[in-house]
């Protein structure tokens, strides 16, 4: 602690002075009353937390696995259908053969970033993933292009994430109740606002990505889906492996191009569309890296073990789906429901009541995992939203804990920014996918660039070269899948993000700039600063009436024993002055005049400017202009009564010489005085 800096009581501070700092002691608990919002705010999110309660638990690796990973496992229940999306409607039958070579080079993607990304959580072990490695690499200004990525990778990944969810649920319901069912299809966007809606409620009451029941999701959807390939093995080995029906109503209409129509050009852009749909599956792989300070220590160690274990988890659940697409030819449907992977299930377990059972465990098991992984973003988004506006590039409330200690402005931001996009995109999975993988393969493009760069400035690193050549490779891939599905997916949506891109990192760096501006501004002090400069001091008193409210204000302008008090009035209206100019009369307000000014254009503040700037010519004089401000219940005081005083108050503090005080009085307080109050009335006495 500075030598300036002393701790004492409330008591012992009070005569403290010579410009040294006081930390006082908390005061004892006060009985206050309590304002209706935050009445309502204690109810809907519980007690507050004090700052005190805020810990970090350290992950386990298992648990880690369960609470991170969610989001990038999950993303093995719409892959690959995704990839069949683009190629059924095209060429037909032959998109479940051409389903396994796009997987096989959406895996070895998969591997080479898994490479890049352990080499990530080992040198940065603070939670940030690749906008700290870009910020260390690069400097923070080319590190935007890594936070706007993440956070549109956000954003994004829970309105993904929460439609993929209700889809499983709605699959199940087609599956089990056959055609009549089929009106539920008219409730997957109600559904989808619905659980972002209770995430958001959720986590502003604190919930903690920590918590093993974050990861009882995960586990349960990797039993499921091996529960799934061990009955595809057995009925492969021992019986027969059904097929599905293509031309079942409201299956995806199959092409008419034949297998020798993949020399064409179009042909190749399907391919291209088809792989940047795949490259979806391997969202939310920077999980780990973003939380690697949770892990417990050796973090980077142990946030490796995780990694890899989470890749090779995903690798094997993305593949082990699309062999069965491939073998049972299970085809995306036009409106998304059933599933592939729902349809995988029951055409698996078959209709016996094990198989009814199975197929229900598998897709509520689907449905819980992606509504948890939506959940991941309301730990990342808040997190990430604070790192950046902890370096200026985003307001700095975004870094401010709330009620419960979550990050409550970066929760409601994220919240209401998904909603917007499940609502314009009507919560359709294949509509969302197109806005999804740029932002995400951006975020991994900096963070293999950043890593080269890394290892270039250390000659002395083990493996050097072949660090830089693995990350270097990662950057490279990344930036063709970015390239490719800005192109291929440009008029599904993929321009939204290519237009809102340039605009989110100009608009941080604009911020960050105007940070910047005002910190130079406020520290650019003279030594004589806060010395006195002025030969006079007048206070100017607003007055529209004569009530408490007026009183007041004059009351405590003589307690400051200024120069010189004018009380003022703008004349709009001929005959309101009249009264008050009675009323002013009449009232205990010594020798104190009341000066009217017209305004014949009623723009008050402007004649209140011209009046003050006159006054202020000499630069001799110092003017407190006292504004009385009445303040009546919230919600009918704002439909009922005008709030001029801040709008006064900001337009005067523009002009120097000026300082604007708001001289509050509470009229609900004032409905109801108690024996000891004097009577409410214009005759209070007010001292000289």
């Amino acid at each position: 602690m500075d030598s300036r800096t002393s701790v004492s009581s409330a008591a012992d501070s009070s005569g403290g002075g010579g410009g040294d700092a006081a930390l006082l002691a908390r005061p004892g608990v006060v009985e206050l009353p309590e304002s209706l919002g935050y009445r309502v705010k204690k109810r809907l999110l519980g007690k507050p937390l004090t700052t005190e309660q805020l810990a970090h638990e350290k992950l386990s690796n298992p648990v880690a696995l369960g609470v991170l990973a969610s989001d990038c496992i999950s993303s093995s229940a719409y892959g690959s259908e995704a990839m069949l999306v683009q190629m059924i409607g095209v060429v037909g039958l032959s998109a479940f053969g051409l389903l396994m070579p796009i997987t096989g080079v959406v895996l070895f993607v998969l591997t080479v970033l898994t490479l890049c990304y352990r080499e990530v959580v080992m040198v940065y072990t603070r939670a940030g993933g690749s906008y700290v490695v870009a910020r260390e690499n690069f400097g923070p200004r080319v590190a935007q292009v890594a936070a706007v990525a993440l956070l549109i990778d956000y954003i994004v990944t829970v309105a993904v994430q929460t439609a993929a969810g209700t889809v499983a649920l709605l699959s199940l319901v087609h599956l089990l109740g056959g055609k009549h069912y089929d009106w539920v299809d008219n409730y997957q966007l109600p559904i989808s606002v619905f659980i972002v809606l209770l995430l958001c409620w959720g986590n502003l009451r604190g919930i903690r990505e920590a918590g093993k029941a974050f990861a009882a999701p995960a586990y349960l959807y990797m039993g499921a889906m091996g529960l799934l390939f061990s009955v595809a093995i057995i009925r492969g080995v021992f019986g027969h492996i059904p097929m599905a029906d293509v031309h079942a109503a409201g299956a995806t209409p199959l092409g008419v191009h034949g297998g020798e129509s993949l020399l064409k050009v179009s042909m190749v852009f399907m391919l291209l569309r088809a792989f940047a749909n795949g490259g979806t599956s391997l969202t939310g792989l920077e999980a780990i890296s973003n939380g690697v300070s949770a892990f417990k220590s050796p973090q980077g160690r142990n946030a490796r073990k995780t990694l890899v274990a989470m890749s090779v988890t995903l690798g094997t659940l993305v593949l082990g789906v699309s062999i069965l697409a491939w073998r049972t030819h299970s085809i995306p449907y036009v409106d998304g429901s059933p599933s592939v992977l729902a349809q995988e299930g029951n055409l698996i377990f078959g209709s016996s009541w094990f198989g009814q059972a199975g197929l229900v465990f598998l897709q509520l098991a689907t449905a819980l995992i992606l509504y948890t992984g939506a959940n991941t973003s309301f730990n990342g988004f808040p997190f990430l939203a604070s790192f950046v506006a902890e370096d200026s590039f985003l307001p700095r409330q975004l870094t401010r804990r709330g009620h419960r200690l979550a990050f409550s402005s970066g929760i409601i931001t994220l919240t209401a920014v998904s909603l917007v996009l499940l609502i314009v995109t009507n919560a359709q999975l294949d509509s969302l996918l197109g806005l999804y993988a740029i932002g995400v393969f951006t975020g991994f493009f900096m963070a293999g660039c950043g890593l080269v760069k890394h290892f270039i400035d250390r000659p002395n690193e083990p493996k050097r070269a072949i660090k830089i050549a693995i990350n270097a490779t990662a950057a490279a891939l990344s930036i063709c899948v970015v390239a490719i599905f800005a192109v291929t997916k440009f008029t599904e949506g993929a321009w939204v993000v290519v237009v809102i891109f340039p605009l989110g990192v100009w608009a941080l760096i604009k911020v960050n700039k105007r940070y910047r501006d005002e910190a130079a501004t406020l520290t650019a002090a003279s030594a004589d600063t806060a010395n006195p400069k002025y030969r006079r001091q007048v206070m100017y008193i607003l007055v529209d009436r004569v009530d408490l409210a007026a009183l007041k204000a004059i009351s405590y302008a003589r307690s400051l024993r200024p120069s010189e008090i004018r009380a003022v009035h703008f004349m709009i209206d001929n005959l309101e002055a009249e009264k008050l100019a009675a009323q002013w009369s009449e009232a205990e307000v010594g020798d104190l005049p009341l000066e009217v000014v017209q305004c014949p254009d009623r723009r008050i503040t402007r004649s209140l400017l011209e009046l003050i700037t006159r006054n202020t010519a000499d630069q001799k004089s110092q003017i407190t202009l006292l504004i009385p401000e009445r303040n009546y219940s919230p919600i009918l005081g704002r439909l009922l009564h005008r709030r001029t005083a801040d709008h006064i108050a900001r337009a005067v503090g523009k002009l120097p010489n000026v300082v604007a005080t708001i001289v509050p009085f509470d009229v609900v307080i004032k409905e109801h005085p108690s024996a000891e109050e004097p009577p409410v009335g214009a005759g209070v006495p007010l001292e000289k």
